[in-house]
């Protein structure tokens, strides 16, 4: 999860009743796996005292920052998100690498086409085109 972040700034009142996500999120950054896969992303945690609610606050590797209010969102949620961002910036950055532009864009009358290959074989034997009948053609075999 870390590996996608450069900087990850975890706020909350230790009194709070509501800060379980924002401690289960700082196990998370604090464990050994996480830490390993990116050394140099910071870790900034502020305790306060007064009545805000838990905060936790994220910056990626290209900048984008994000901030999530920790009494209404779990930790889990929060991670699960960052590793979806975290693929994003990965296929950007392949694309950016093998010299293609980036963001793709896929002409609209592609956007339509049915996909190659999509039991058309199998359908065409039976005779029909339907899902059904190639979800039939790939349950065959196994009966």
């Amino acid at each position: 999860m870390l590996k996608f972040l450069s900087k990850v700034k975890i706020e909350f009142n230790a009194l709070d009743p509501r800060i379980a996500s924002c401690m289960e999120f700082l196990a998370q950054c604090n464990a050994r796996k996480a830490k390993e896969s990116n050394p140099a992303c910071q870790i900034q945690v502020k305790r306060r005292t007064d009545d805000e609610p838990p905060k936790i606050g994220v910056t990626f590797v290209n900048g984008v920052e994000e901030k999530f209010d920790a009494t209404s969102i779990s930790a889990q949620t929060i991670r699960n998100m960052i590793l979806e961002k975290g693929q994003l910036l990965e296929t950007e950055q392949m694309f950016r690498d093998a010299g293609e532009p980036w963001p793709v864009i896929i002409p609209e009358e592609e956007l339509h086409q049915p996909a190659p290959g999509t039991f058309s074989r199998q359908s065409k034997e039976l005779g029909t085109g339907d899902t059904e009948s190639g979800l039939l053609c790939l349950l065959l075999p196994l009966l």
